[in-house]
């Protein structure tokens, strides 16, 4: 990154990596709108999914942490891909305090439609996918900067953008 002006504000709303990051990530999931709507999934919905054709069956707590949600957050997504028809939530026999997720054929079927999603995202970005895939990189080693264990934060460097 270029050294900032001398004087300049380390408050400015443009040097902030949390804004951009907030902007990039409304953008994106914008795009994704069109193409989740026909199949009756919201975002975070379809990111339960892609969880589970890749990974199921699941316990809660396994696609909680796989999502990084919290599971007052996904309890509701899994209530609702449910009454879609598209997932079951069971009691788990071999533990009954453990909820086993499992995909109905439908949730199977459904992996069809969304085969098209990721090219087509690609295509509506008209990002070259070598970008795309140093961006993930690199958005991938802030998320694990930012659940490192406090205190083992360095000092930005004259001329980094701003936190």
């Amino acid at each position: 990154m270029s050294e900032p002006p001398v004087g300049a504000d380390p408050l400015a709303l443009e040097q902030q990596v949390c804004f951009a990051l907030s902007v990039a990530a409304r953008s994106v999931v914008a795009v994704y709108r069109p193409l989740l709507e026909p199949m009756g999934l919201t975002h975070p919905q379809y990111l339960v999914m892609l969880a589970l054709w890749q990974h199921a069956p699941l316990s809660g707590r396994d696609l909680s942490r796989l999502l990084q949600l919290d599971p007052g957050t996904l309890s509701p997504l899994l209530k609702r891909l449910e009454a879609a028809g598209y997932l079951r939530r069971e009691r788990d026999a071999a533990d009954e305090r453990s909820l086993a997720v499992t995909l109905t054929p439908s949730g199977v079927a459904l992996r069809a439609q969304a085969q098209r999603i990721p090219a087509a995202i690609v295509q509506r970005l008209g990002l070259p996918i070598e970008d795309l895939q140093q961006l993930h990189a690199v958005l991938t080693q802030v998320i694990l900067a930012a659940n490192r264990p406090g205190g083992d934060h360095p000092t930005p460097q004259a001329g980094q953008a701003s936190a």
